[in-house]
């Protein structure tokens, strides 16, 4: 085997494995485990925190944000882990923030894309969270701020997501982050953006549900809030 053919099976398989990590359905587990039920068929039909706290309650629905998060702390740690760990490196150092920026985008697409539920999900806010927080610990902060304040003054949460994810590339930038994380940031925006698309519909006709308020039976199952 070839050293480049060696270079790219490694990486093909952390950025596999990134993706399976993202994958992980913890809140369709919390519904089937706590309720017995398919959280795709209740509230928004999503299987993130929110229709967590919508559909099973307030404390399952912090547990799911912190594991979801911590999906995406998991797979950014599974690239910079397999660098530090391996004494005599596999692969070229020059790889590693590409590396990092595909693990990264591999487990926010697992989230809402899983393996383990015919490739649905969740909209991907708190995976985003968890590796953007490990990539660059100032944007996290930068990007969580703007999401709180944006909550706090709208208490919507997909406003505050989509407000994250324009954050995200803006801060890269402003940070002098590498050009594969500026990158990240732009594509990652763009999808979670795109995952939202229903919640822009509603948002521009004034429809969209905020904390503490029942979904409307407009909201559709496939496309609801996170």
């Amino acid at each position: 085997m070839t050293p480049m053919v060696l270079n790219l099976t490694w990486s093909g398989l952390l950025v596999i494995s990134a993706y399976l990590l993202g994958s992980l359905p913890t809140g369709y587990l919390a519904g089937r485990w706590l309720k017995d039920i398919d959280i795709r068929e209740h509230g928004s039909g999503s299987t993130g925190a929110t229709n967590i706290l919508r559909t099973v309650g307030k404390g399952p629905a912090v547990v799911v944000l912190l594991i979801d998060a911590l999906k995406g702390v998991a797979a950014i740690s599974l690239v910079n882990g397999f660098y530090t760990l391996t004494q005599v490196s596999l692969l070229p150092e020059t790889w590693q923030p590409w590396l990092v920026a595909l693990a990264a985008f591999a487990a926010i697409f697992g989230h809402s894309k899983s393996i383990w539920l015919n490739f649905t999900g969740g909209k991907s806010v708190a995976t985003s969270i968890g590796v953007i927080f490990t990539m660059s610990w100032p944007v996290g902060l930068g990007t969580l701020g703007v999401f709180a304040v944006v909550l706090a003054i709208s208490r919507i949460v997909s406003l505050s997501s989509i407000a994250g994810a324009i954050a995200v590339s803006l801060l890269m930038y402003l940070t002098k982050a590498p050009l594969a994380y500026e990158l990240f940031g732009i594509a990652a925006g763009i999808y979670v953006i795109i995952r939202h698309r229903s919640n822009i519909q509603r948002l521009l006709t004034g429809t969209e549900p905020q904390i503490g308020k029942p979904l409307s039976p407009a909201v559709s199952l496939e496309t609801g809030t996170d």
